[in-house]
Parts: C-alpha cells; sequence; structure tokens
C-alpha cells in the first residue's frame, strides 16, 4: 500500500482541531449563561485543552497508544474544570479508533473503560450541576460502546481485507513459482531430447563420413535442425521469463510426426480410439512423454525400434512408448532425471506413470486423465 502524503496526514487534527475551537466556543455561551449549567467559561488553558486533542492525532500512526492517552487525558481534564460540554470529544472517538484498528485494543479498553469510570464520578458527584441515575449512566454507556464497537468492526474488516490480499499474494507467487518450474522442466527436456539427437548423429556422422558420406551428410542435416529447434525453443521461454508473462508452450501432440522423424529412431506409431483435441496441459504433457521417451531409447538403447501408441478415450489419454532394447552400449539407466520428470509431469495432472523392462527393451505408459469440464 502507497504511503500517504504529510500534507494528507496532517488534514485529519487540522480539521478536528478548527472543529473542536469553534464548536466549543460557539456552545460556552449558552452553557455558561445557563443556570441549569453553570459551565465555566474558556481560558488559556482551556484553549491549550481543547487543542491538544487535535495536536496528538498527529502522530496517531506513530504512536496510536500515546494519541490516545493525551486525547483522553486532555477532554478529561478540560471537562473536570469544568469547561464546555461541545466536540472535544471528536479527538478521542479518533484516536480510539485508530488504536484499535493497530492492534492496541487492550490499551483502548482500558483507557475507554477510565473515561467511562470518570465520567459517570464526575457528573455523579463532582458536577456543578449533577446527573446522577442509571438512565444518564446507561446512556453515556452505549454511546462509548457504541464508538468501541465501530472500531472494533472496522479493525475485523480490516484484518480480513488483509488476509485476503495476503492470500492473494501468496496465490500470485505460488503461480509464479509453478510457471518458472514449467518452464524449467519445459527447457530441461527440449536440452535433453535435442542434445541426445545431436550426440547419437554426431557419432554417426563421424562413424559414416568416410564410407558412406550421404548417411553422414544426412546426420549432419538432422544436427543442423536440431540445434536449429533448441535454439529457437530456449530463446521462446528466456523471452517468457524476461517479460514476466505466463505463456503456454506450442508443443504437443499435433508436432509428434515431426518429432518422430528428427528422432533419428525407427518409430511405428499407433493411435487407439477416436483422436480429438485435448486440454492444453494434457497435449503438451502427452507430447514431453513421448518426447523424453524417445530422448531416453537414443541414449540409453540406441539402434531400437520404438512403438508409440496413444490410446484416446473420453475420460483420459494413454500415452505407450515401447523399446525393443538396443545392440550398442548406451548409457547406464538411471543416470538422469527422465523417468522421475515424466511421473512428476502425470502425477501433476492427476494421472500416473508407470517405466519398466518389457522383454530386452523398456516401456514407458503413462495415464492422463482429462478433466469433466473439458469432456
Amino acid at each position: 500500500m502507497h504511503a500517504k502524503p504529510r500534507w494528507a496526514e496532517l488534514l485529519l487534527p487540522l480539521s478536528a482541531g478548527v472543529f473542536q475551537g469553534m464548536g466549543t466556543h460557539g456552545v460556552q455561551w449558552w452553557q455558561v449563561h445557563d443556570s441549569g449549567m453553570l459551565r465555566v467559561p474558556l481560558d488559556p488553558l482551556g484553549w491549550a485543552l481543547v487543542l491538544a486533542g487535535p495536536l496528538a492525532l498527529i502522530v496517531r500512526r506513530r504512536h496510536p497508544v500515546l494519541c490516545l492517552a493525551v486525547a483522553v487525558g486532555s477532554t478529561l481534564i478540560f471537562i473536570g474544570l469544568g469547561h464546555p460540554y461541545g466536540p472535544v470529544f471528536l479527538s478521542p472517538v479518533v484516536a480510539l479508533h485508530t488504536a484499535v484498528v493497530s492492534g492496541h485494543r487492550r490499551a483502548a479498553w482500558s483507557m475507554w473503560g477510565l473515561a467511562y469510570v470518570f465520567l459517570g464520578v464526575y457528573t455523579s458527584w463532582l458536577a456543578p450541576v449533577r446527573t446522577p441515575g442509571w438512565f444518564h449512566d446507561l446512556t453515556v454507556g452505549a454511546l462509548m460502546g457504541l464508538v468501541v464497537v465501530v472500531a472494533e468492526f472496522s479493525r475485523a474488516r480490516r484484518e480480513r481485507q488483509a488476509e485476503r490480499e495476503r492470500v492473494e499474494q501468496e496465490e500470485l507467487r505460488r503461480q509464479a513459482s509453478e510457471e518458472r518450474l514449467t518452464m524449467a522442466q519445459e527447457l530441461h527436456d527440449v536440452l535433453a531430447h535435442n542434445i541426445s539427437l545431436i550426440h547419437v548423429q554426431a557419432s554417426t556422422a563421424l562413424h559414416l563420413i568416410d564410407d558412406q558420406p550421404e548417411q553422414a551428410r544426412t546426420a549432419l542435416t538432422t544436427i543442423k535442425q536440431a540445434s536449429k529447434d533448441v535454439l529457437t525453443e530456449m530463446r521462446s521461454v528466456l523471452n517468457v521469463l524476461r517479460d514476466g508473462a505466463p505463456r503456454s508452450p506450442t508443443a504437443g501432440l499435433d508436432r509428434l510426426d515431426e518429432l518422430i522423424e528428427r528422432s533419428g529412431l525407427p518409430v511405428t506409431k499407433e493411435i487407439v480410439g477416436a483422436a480429438g483435441p485435448l486440454p492444453p496441459e494434457i497435449d503438451r504433457a502427452g507430447y514431453r512423454i513421448v518426447q523424453e521417451a524417445l530422448t531416453n531409447v537414443t541414449r540409453h538403447a540406441p539402434g531400437a525400434s520404438v512403438t508409440v501408441v496413444l490410446g484416446y478415450d473420453p475420460r483420459a489419454l494413454t500415452v505407450q512408448v515401447t523399446d525393443t532394447g538396443g545392440d550398442a552400449p548406451g548409457e547406464s539407466l538411471g543416470s538422469g532425471n527422465g523417468v522421475p520428470g515424466m511421473r512428476e509431469r502425470a502425477v501433476a495432472l492427476g494421472g500416473a506413470l508407470t517405466a519398466t523392462h518389457h522383454g530386452r527393451g523398456f516401456r514407458v505408459e503413462a495415464r492422463l486423465p482429462i478433466p469433466e469440464e473439458s469432456r
């Protein structure tokens, strides 16, 4: 919240001072000369007490308890010296409200209780014209109680507003963290897939460059395209992070054929059920799971054949990637974060993922439920 300018902070004390001074001066003639009131006219001390409360309001934000003590004390002394009743009670009301709202409830209630006791004793036994009786005390107590109730209501409302703002800020921070995590995961998947592809194709090109230059050329072309793709993806993610605006990555199952072609693996794709539009998060997760599974095959089972099965159902998307196992040695299984990353994607969407050996090869199978509102 933005702090109020200095002049705005001084506006209330100035208004209260003018109102109390002019109001008290306006009622004193009648109360001084009326035989039923017998109040004492304003003198320099009286004027000082009238203005002490408004002056105390200047520090009501920084020192609410001190402000309340000065406002209530000066008012009680003013009344106790016999000066006219009037709008001198405005400053204590404002000071009480500020103290309660700022959290100094015990001090506010104590000071207000002391003021009530003083007024009860004064009007019953010390005033020039006494007004004893339970009705008078009840009326004064009701008015003072109403002031406290209003202050407490205002405090509760502000606390609810502050809590609501805190929850909103926490939600914004949580969403920002989730977006950064999503971007990091996307970047990891893109880099892992394309760099693994570049590594395999570079090894193939080096092996074939002398004996089969045309196949080596094909491998180098694949390397060129993969490096271009990874640079494009990285630039896209970095632009999003720089701008601070959330954006859904465009990778989806509609680009699966392109992914399979660039993988350099012998892949068979099968579709089970009627393919239809999917929620963006399901579509993106299915693509990334296939991408990571193909990356693992490239790294751990070079030369293996792969079967990708997409199962479309109104309730869920099933993704199954099975490889036959490679003849050439690859990296040891479990050397990266591929499988845990795929499992985290599935679990985050309320689904599940299994990764187990299947004959000589390996099978990754994920079930991604489709939310009811998207069916």
